[in-house]
């Protein structure tokens, strides 16, 4: 099994999640790539089994400016059987929390890949039990244990 985990972070909250994700995934014996969005390209999600995608949200729902090229990128896959999960950190003081979270997961659905969880938000910097959420999502994004939805 071969997990990607991609992500885009501004203070370190969504790279923390994105690292105890593919902590998660290795735990089960895949193989992993953990890649910051300006380093990953979307076209390679498909050489993936399992797919983790991360961003922070951005004032009221938008995605992060740096990764608006990676989420235009991905129109252009078909991720069908893929296993796929998202996250993000985000702020409650705005009207839509983690809306980049929601944005990436329609977008998911849409190219065909099953989401194995629903998307994790946290709010700032993630606490032990949501490093414990997030280590869990990355075992069934590396298809270890049963989907949850």
């Amino acid at each position: 099994m071969k997990v990607i985990v991609a992500y885009a972070s501004l203070t370190g909250n969504t790279e923390e999640m994105a690292e105890a994700i593919a902590a998660g995934a290795r735990e089960t014996g895949a193989e992993v790539v953990l890649r910051d969005a300006y380093d990953a390209e979307a076209s390679e999600l498909d050489q993936y089994d399992g797919i983790a995608i991360g961003a922070y949200t951005w004032g009221d729902g938008e995605l992060p400016d740096e990764f608006i090229d990676f989420y235009e990128a991905l129109g252009k896959l078909d991720l069908n059987g893929r296993k796929a999960v998202v996250f993000g950190s985000g702020d409650t003081s705005y009207p839509i929390f983690c809306g980049a979270v929601d944005t990436i997961e329609e977008k998911l659905k849409a190219l065909g890949a099953q989401l194995v969880a629903a998307g994790v938000k946290v709010e700032f910097t993630p606490s032990a039990d949501e490093i414990k959420q997030c280590k869990e999502v990355g075992r069934l994004v590396a298809g270890k244990v049963p989907a949850v939805n």
